[in-house]
């Protein structure tokens, strides 16, 4: 049978009942992954909501819990049931709820034992259930009781010291996008879902340990290999991967002020033939057609000589006619986007990327959608939720 014959069905993780204790991008993400799937993830937050709603930039200015981007990036689908800590009425909530759950996603376990729970007894009381700690360093070592932040996480775990420019006068540059706790969020969705495969094999749940200290630590790219073998240093280069020595710089300006990468290898034949040839075809190409620029290690002694021919050619071209000519033949070109031009980008416009989701109050708004397709089941993420805005079911349901 073809896939397109194929009759979807439901999502695997559709029958999923999970409760989420989490206010930074690695438990949320966590969650919200799987949210968008379909499973039926409860968002318990304290009184005044989790920090992410009070986390700018803010829907039109509006500077209150169910506006903020930043909680809406990371809590589509989900519903949202507040728990005061203080009430015995409202703690006895949060026990029927978690009676209920199959999974629980958790980054302060001080939290849990504020709501009358603590690890030991949760797992003796619910063996079936799975239980996943996304905490900074982890539930146990010396570090065990260190905070954390986006920031610190890639400080600490090794990979801010491999991003920044060539100027090394320059401290390191944090990259954009809480990449710290997205590499927390990756390990921990991974380890989620081997203890559900091992739940569904033999019944049994588990504790999941995850630090977001060692996600980061073992995701230094290239740094820890050249470090374990050879003792070499990386050293951070602009806009290029982190190398012991300097490599050739690979971004490069177009005739209309956008930028491409293009990371030339000159030791591959085909790639500086292909180039040769685009050259050639636009009376770029110069000396470059000798026959000595056949041979590899003349070409790498000429290099300086081969990148101001390359910086020449790409400025006679505007950027998206590089990058698309260019893949045409075959080379490894993109275009430097900005993030607002994705909107706009053909590719994700014909794959029905980004969504035109409606709020709970009834407004829509772009949204950006599931990076997978599924040919046996559908899923679309749905709003994120208002502060509490699922009070009135005791489970935290939608419907």
């Amino acid at each position: 049978m073809s896939a397109a014959q194929v009759t979807k069905g439901t999502s695997p993780v559709q029958q999923l009942t999970v409760v989420e204790l989490a206010q930074s991008p690695a438990g949320e993400q966590t969650g919200k992954l799987l949210a968008d799937l379909g499973a039926h993830v409860v968002k318990v937050e304290p009184p005044g909501g989790v920090a992410s709603r009070r986390t700018g930039p803010f829907v039109q200015g509006q500077e209150d819990p169910d506006h903020s981007l930043e909680f809406w990036a990371y809590n589509s689908s989900k519903t949202s049931r507040v728990v005061d800590a203080a009430s015995a009425e409202e703690r006895a909530v949060f026990a029927s709820v978690l009676a209920g759950a199959d999974v629980v996603i958790l980054e302060e376990p001080e939290w849990l034992g504020a709501l009358g729970f603590d690890l030991d007894s949760l797992q003796a009381e619910r063996p079936d259930l799975v239980i996943v700690t996304i905490t900074p360093f982890g539930l146990t070592g010396p570090w065990k009781d260190y905070r954390t932040s986006d920031l610190v996480a890639l400080a600490a775990g090794g990979m801010l010291n491999s991003c920044g420019y060539d100027d090394h006068s320059i401290p390191p540059i944090r990259p954009g996008g809480n990449q710290g706790f997205q590499l927390g969020a990756s390990f921990a969705w991974c380890a989620l879902l081997l203890a559900l495969i091992e739940r569904h094999r033999t019944g049994r749940g588990q504790l999941v340990d995850v630090s977001i200290h060692e996600a980061n630590a073992v995701s230094g790219e290239l740094a820890n290999p050249y470090w374990f073998y050879p003792r070499a240093l990386v050293k951070r280069q602009t806009c290029r991967h982190a190398q012991p020595e300097p490599t050739q710089p690979a971004v490069f300006e177009c005739a209309d002020g956008a930028y491409v990468y293009f990371a030339l290898i000159l030791s591959e034949q085909k790639a500086w033939n292909s180039l040769l040839a685009w050259m050639s075809d636009l009376g770029m190409a110069a000396d470059l057609e000798d026959p000595a620029y056949q041979d590899v290690a003349y070409r790498q002694q000429a290099f300086g000589h081969v990148q101001e021919l390359i910086e020449v050619f790409f400025l006679i071209q505007d950027a998206e006619t590089v990058y698309h000519e260019g893949q045409r033949r075959g080379l490894p070109i993109g275009r430097l986007n900005a993030f607002e031009d994705l909107v706009h980008d053909e590719h994700l416009d014909q794959r029905g990327f980004f969504l035109q989701m409606e709020s709970s109050e009834g407004t829509t708004h772009p949204y950006p959608g599931l990076p997978y397709r599924f040919t046996a089941f559908e899923t679309t993420p749905g709003a994120p939720p208002r502060l509490d805005e699922h009070a009135a079911r005791p489970d935290g349901s939608r419907d």
